[in-house]
């Protein structure tokens, strides 16, 4: 038997959502250290925006199931006589998806009285009692009751709606917030000079591309007790690595006289001789090379920093080939990586497409990032094998390399 109550009574909606918003730098400051400091920023956002926002009740109107019947006797005072009369009661269940809480607290918006019923996580209870045998009339007022509730849940929505903005802004703030006050504490102990008892603390490194030159620099980065000294190439630099890219594709892309002769590794070395052109490392040598048939790259001590993969399409398994040996080559942290693919066939769009597709489907696959305005840039996170922390960033370039006379 259930036992009716009162719905959206146990508080207030507005209380609880700023006891929440309040919680999240309690939770983000609880964080170990050490995770926050090795598991990739938006891991964190993702999983604590996950935690803390509020999925507003759906009611799933079609699946409505009743109890069978019940009969019960009342008394009722007619002109000062007691009288006893029997009543129908009908006992429905609704299903919804959705947080249960949201059945629990009372919206700024309300009116009295409250719905009454009991609600589960998974379906809510309503009940109607009365001598009526009057089919229609009683099945407008079940109606009713359902009208109701979803009125309550709208007044709701609003309120939540709002929270779960304000959670969307609030924890990258206090994330971002709390691992830069980390490693500021890290860097201040590896400053000191003194050894820091029971840790290893290491620097790493970036491996700056400036123009016309490159060197090895140490900066004062991600000090975390986990981390080792690894070569990570700067954001700047792989901007202005792909930018040349971009640039050299759209010379090839022109000039189909000389692509339609060239097979991967002969595209390749034009490209190598696009990016040295701009880049020299600190002995003032090249500093992208090559190790393999297709690849491009930059080297450092034992790390690859970037790594290109140049392949042209044969079909959906060239991606997957493609990523599975560029991931095989990282296993370190921060890592920028790209796909350049060279597709000779007319229906360049369909096979970007399928491609894009194959990207987003590999086992690896995290996130995808921006695309440009023009769809010649597409940006991914993977992760290495066997471990989501580690990420690596790849840029997928498609280059459309007609031989002369295919048209468009």
């Amino acid at each position: 038997m259930h036992r009716t109550g009162s719905l959206f009574n146990h508080g207030h909606l507005r209380d609880h959502l700023h006891n929440q918003l309040g919680k999240i730098t309690q939770v983000v400051d609880a964080w170990d250290a050490e995770t926050l400091l090795t598991t990739p920023e938006a891991d964190i956002i993702e999983d604590l925006t996950n935690d803390f926002r509020i999925t507003m009740p759906t009611l799933n109107r079609e699946d409505v199931e009743i109890e069978p019947l019940k009969e019960s006797y009342g008394v009722v005072e007619h002109f000062g006589d007691s009288i006893k009369v029997r009543q129908n009661t009908i006992t429905m269940l609704i299903p919804y998806t959705g947080d249960r809480v949201v059945f629990t607290l009372q919206p700024n918006t309300y009116t009295t009285p409250a719905p009454q019923g009991t609600v589960t996580d998974t379906e809510v209870t309503l009940v109607w009692s009365g001598q009526s045998t009057d089919q229609d009339f009683v099945r407008r007022a079940l109606d009713q009751k359902i009208t109701e509730l979803t009125k309550w849940l709208d007044w709701a929505r609003g309120e939540i709606n709002g929270y779960n903005q304000q959670i969307e802004q609030v924890i990258p703030q206090r994330v971002h917030a709390r691992k830069k006050a980390l490693l500021a504490s890290r860097n201040l102990e590896a400053s000191l000079g003194f050894p820091i008892r029971k840790r290893k603390d290491a620097k790493t490194y970036e491996v700056p591309l400036i123009r016309k030159k490159i060197k090895t620099e140490s900066v004062e980065a991600s000090a975390d007790a986990s981390f080792r000294p690894e070569p990570v190439l700067a954001d700047a630099d792989y901007e202005d690595a792909l930018r040349v890219l971009k640039n050299a594709r759209n010379q090839l892309e022109r000039s189909p006289s000389l692509v339609g002769k060239l097979d991967e590794e002969e595209i390749r070395d034009l490209l190598l001789l696009a990016l040295n052109s701009q880049f020299e490392g600190a002995a003032a040598g090249e500093v992208f090379n090559f190790k393999g048939k297709t690849d491009i790259l930059i080297r450092v001590e034992d790390r690859h920093v970037f790594i290109g993969e140049c392949k042209f399409w044969k079909g959906p398994k060239t991606i997957t080939d493609t990523l599975n040996q560029l991931l095989g080559y990282l296993t370190w942290r921060d890592t920028k990586a790209a796909v350049l693919l060279f597709v000779r066939d007319k229906a360049f769009s369909d096979i970007v497409t399928k491609a894009l597709d194959r990207l987003e489907a590999h086992p690896n696959f995290k996130r995808r990032g921006s695309t440009d305005e023009f769809g010649t840039r597409h940006d991914f996170i993977f992760h290495v094998d066997g471990d989501p922390s580690r990420e690596v960033r790849l840029a997928f370039l498609p280059f459309h390399l007609r031989p002369l006379g295919t048209g468009d």
